[in-house]
């Protein structure tokens, strides 16, 4: 493991962090069966109290987050946690309930997941929604059962067609086939966006719908959304709004407002819950008032002065979650919103949109901008001139920003562009910082040219140098075999 020895390698035979004294209660009989009693010792590693706190605070000082440095990661952005929302999260009252108590000792948490609704229905122009979908792509899923659900009821099961923008993200078609529908790819203008002429060949009886990202994934807005709203709900479809990136609109535009009829949420994008390695994630589902009937149970409902599940939903499509969502994330979330107030989340956006056009602005006389337009949250570049004229690439630059303590941003997406470089500051940099990630890229770009190999190589001083990533993807060591 590269200077540092896992902790199983570590381990002495006899060492203890604690000895605890003999146990002087008499063992009881179980009635568990055999095959569940543990006959073997566990094979935990054996370690000092100390050679543990070690282990992980070096294991700690290896990792990057954005509390470490910049994290300009585009369309699944690594946003800056206010400690505050750590802290409320913690609460004494928060930490020991479970899903299963009596609903009038849960009145607190009952009320946080109301609210929490209601006010993300109010910044999206929504009706109603659920907050039992555990990510982003657990929301795409349930929309589009949704969307199922909704055409079952109307007995039009022949809408199986489902429009997917050539930018859009990659749950965006996966969520729809497994949902059993019929997708359909259609391509970008050379601005960069979706147009209604590509979809009037499927302006018929057998669409379903569009799952569309606005802004999209070029970090663009959709110009034409009302119109194409307009014609999808004329043919009888619906419209599913994306809603990794509603951290760029948030204040100013509302996807309700634009003619969707179901949106999810990434709360870790639009409203800083932690996010990373899997997890914790959490995407609400909103819905238009048409397809409120079909959301999942329980629904969280004001009922004479008392919070309460609500299980009759005949229509609904049932439970999508063992609970009701990653409450902790949920609880986040809603500080975030209180804390900010109407006029921050606004701010918040105006300011995520100002950063990442100061950086599209300066750095597009280095970088190839194949959009060269005004870009809302996120900017995508392109290292294909570069590659062409000296063989660094996309990967190559990801690499090198590394060693200048940068996080790498998001590289090969959207796929329409070549050797893509996504970029997404977020509204919590300073100037400073990003005029320090400008000089970084310039250098690079310098270096690329003078000496290629130097980038090739990086990073250069990291404990963890150039792996190889083919042979990581394809035979991935996930476990100790000591």
């Amino acid at each position: 493991m590269h200077g540092q020895k896992l902790i199983f390698e570590q381990s002495v035979s006899g060492r203890r962090g604690y000895l605890f004294p003999r146990c002087d209660v008499p063992v009881q009989e179980t009635d568990l069966p055999d095959s569940l009693l543990r006959v073997e010792t566990t094979g935990l590693p054996e370690l000092s109290e100390v050679e543990v706190i070690r282990h992980y605070q070096n294991l700690g000082r290896r990792n990057f987050c954005v509390d470490v440095g910049f994290y300009p990661l585009g369309s699944c952005t690594m946003k800056y946690n206010p400690k505050v929302n750590e802290q409320v999260a913690s609460l004494e009252g928060f930490l020991d309930l479970h899903p299963l108590q009596d609903e009038q000792t849960l009145q607190g948490m009952l009320q946080i997941i109301h609210r929490l609704t209601g006010d993300l229905c109010e910044i999206t122009g929504m009706t109603w929604g659920t907050l039992q979908s555990m990510a982003g792509a657990h929301g795409e899923y349930t929309g589009m059962k949704l969307f199922r659900a909704y055409f079952a009821s109307r007995g039009e099961s022949s809408r199986t067609r489902l429009i997917v923008p050539s930018s859009s993200h990659g749950t965006n078609p996966a969520s729809a086939h497994l949902s059993g529908f019929e997708v359909v790819e259609v391509p970008a203008d050379k601005r960069g966006l979706v147009t209604l002429d590509v979809l009037k060949p499927y302006l018929d009886d057998r669409l379903a719908g569009i799952m569309l990202t606005n802004p999209n994934t070029l970090g663009l807005y959709e110009v034409e959304v009302a119109e194409i709203a307009r014609e999808i709900h004329r043919v009888g479809g619906l419209l599913y709004y994306d809603g990794a990136n509603m951290n760029a609109i948030m204040g100013a535009s509302r996807p309700g407002d634009m003619g969707f009829d179901v949106i999810h949420l990434n709360l870790h994008k639009t409203f800083s819950t932690p996010h990373g390695g899997g997890g914790p994630g959490s995407g609400p589902v909103l819905v238009s008032k048409r397809m409120v009937p079909f959301l999942p149970v329980p629904d969280v409902v004001l009922q004479k002065g008392s919070y309460a599940f609500d299980w009759n939903r005949p229509e609904s499509i049932g439970k999508i979650s063992g609970f009701y969502g990653n409450i902790g994330i949920c609880i986040r979330a809603l500080t975030y919103i209180m804390v900010m107030g109407s006029d921050g989340l606004a701010e918040a956006s105006r300011m995520a949109v100002l950063n990442a056009n100061y950086l599209m602005e300066r750095l597009k006389g280095t970088f190839h901008l194949p959009y060269n337009r005004r870009c809302m949250h996120e900017c995508v570049f392109s290292a294909e001139r570069i590659k062409a004229d000296t063989g660094v690439t996309a990967l190559d630059v990801a690499k090198a920003l590394i060693d200048r303590n940068i996080h790498p941003p998001t590289i090969y997406f959207p796929l329409i562009v070549q050797e893509a470089l996504m970029i997404e500051p977020t509204e919590t940099e300073s100037r400073e910082t990003l005029d320090r990630f400008i000089e970084a890229m310039e250098d690079i770009h310098r270096l690329a040219y003078e000496d290629p190999s130097q980038l090739k190589s990086a990073p250069l001083r990291t404990e963890v140098g150039r792996v190889d990533d083919v042979a990581a993807a394809r035979n991935p060591r996930v476990c100790f075999c000591g």
